[in-house]
């Protein structure tokens, strides 16, 4: 399915009961529904439980469209997407899985329309990130030296997969390293109830304990032996969701 978020074509999908409650997925950078939501069995998980997906491929990823100029990315924009989703859909407030940028987009979210997301899992998000090492990613994705790890790993990453745009990624990128940091006063601001999921060896979500101290409502889940590629299947993430979904 697809609709129009300021004249770009975002594509998403919709799974599980049609009465159940909504949850939106967002996935990570250089990903997208498919791999990082139905692969994993996220897809699976939630709708056995009886809620109704609603997945977004962001845009530069995926099926959707695909812009070369940073400045489509930006925080703001991307999670304006999240809202517009919600209207197409006539939802007006749903429950909110994120994972690395995902995550992000939904913290933005969180601050930006707080009324519409009812509670909200990030996984892979700290204080800090990939985009601190935007613009060494960026020129990886260009075909530029990786000369770091974080630029390697993506560069390989999104390069794998033939549906990825590398230019569209790189400006994805650049578009997401120039919004602005975030605010501990907005952080202290939230009253929605947050779960942060990050992997005990995730070198990339870095201060996940100092951002879940800087929100109020929010809780950490360590998940054990994981890194930051490898603790999107985990079943103790996803327990961990699922049970603080359920919470009233």
């Amino acid at each position: 399915m697809e609709l129009k978020s300021d004249g770009v074509r975002l594509h998403y999908e919709l799974h599980g009961p049609d009465a159940g409650p909504p949850v939106v997925l967002v996935h990570g950078f250089a990903s997208d529904y498919q791999l990082n939501w139905l692969g994993t069995r996220w897809q699976e998980t939630l709708t056995n439980a009886g809620y109704r997906v609603v997945g977004l491929e962001c845009r530069g990823h995926g099926a959707s469209d695909k812009p070369h100029d940073p400045a489509a990315y930006s925080l703001a924009v991307m999670a304006a997407d999240v809202g517009r989703l919600l209207d197409e859909l006539h939802i007006a407030a749903a429950r909110y899985i994120g994972y690395s940028m995902g995550a992000r987009i939904g913290l933005q979210s969180v601050i930006d329309f707080p009324e519409r997301i009812l509670k909200a899992v990030f996984g892979g998000l700290g204080m800090s990130g990939a985009v601190e090492e935007a613009e060494s990613i960026a020129r990886a994705l260009r075909g530029g030296e990786a000369d770091s790890p974080s630029a390697l790993s993506f560069q390989r990453f999104a390069s794998a997969r033939p549906v990825n745009d590398l230019e569209a990624l790189a400006a994805c990128m650049e578009g997401l390293a120039r919004s602005p940091r975030l605010d501990p006063a907005r952080l202290a601001a939230i009253r929605t109830p947050i779960l942060l999921a990050v992997g005990d060896r995730d070198v990339i979500a870095r201060d996940a304990t100092r951002l879940a101290s800087q929100i109020p409502p929010a809780r950490l889940v360590m998940i054990p032996g994981r890194d930051h590629m490898g603790a999107v299947p985990a079943r103790q993430f996803k327990e961990a969701a699922l049970e603080f979904l359920a919470e009233s």
